[in-house]
């Protein structure tokens, strides 16, 4: 796929590579589900972000036959638990530098938070059950080693 100066990916060149129809495209910038850039002549451009959020969107919906709504839903989510990543990091950040780094080694140890890569886990999840119906999440806390 063809990156056109910097701007990004056209809508002709992100739907011929995804296999997907450009209507589509169109389909998910209405609902909100992406937001590509567009030129001064109107023209979409959608970039790295766009096409990892896209790439989502589409195991969401093809291999975990999530409706769009479902998937707004599950955006949204996402989006929330980002924030709040980057809201302990800041607070991390601040207890560096005020308590030191010890306090906070102990803090991160005793709580172990794992970061997930969505998309491969919706993949591999989706893979694994699909003879099953059930489809629900669970998390699991897992207790450092002392």
């Amino acid at each position: 796929m063809k990156r056109r100066k910097e701007k990004g990916y056209t809508i002709s060149a992100v739907s011929e590579a995804y296999g997907i129809h450009p209507q589509t495209l169109r389909l998910y910038e209405r609902h909100g589900l992406l937001k590509p850039s567009r030129s001064k002549g109107n023209t979409r451009y959608y970039s790295e972000k766009d096409l990892e959020r896209l790439e989502f969107i589409l195991t969401l919906t093809r291999e975990l036959g999530v409706n769009l709504a479902g998937v707004e839903i599950i955006l949204n989510m996402r989006d929330k638990m980002d924030a709040m990543q980057r809201e302990i990091q800041r607070f991390l950040e601040y207890l560096r530098m005020e308590l030191g780094e010890r306090l906070v080694s102990q803090v991160t140890e005793k709580f172990a938070l794992v970061p997930l890569n969505y998309s491969a886990w919706l993949r591999a999840r989706a893979s694994a059950s699909e003879s099953e119906d059930e489809r629900d999440v669970s998390f699991t806390y897992i207790e450092p080693d002392h």
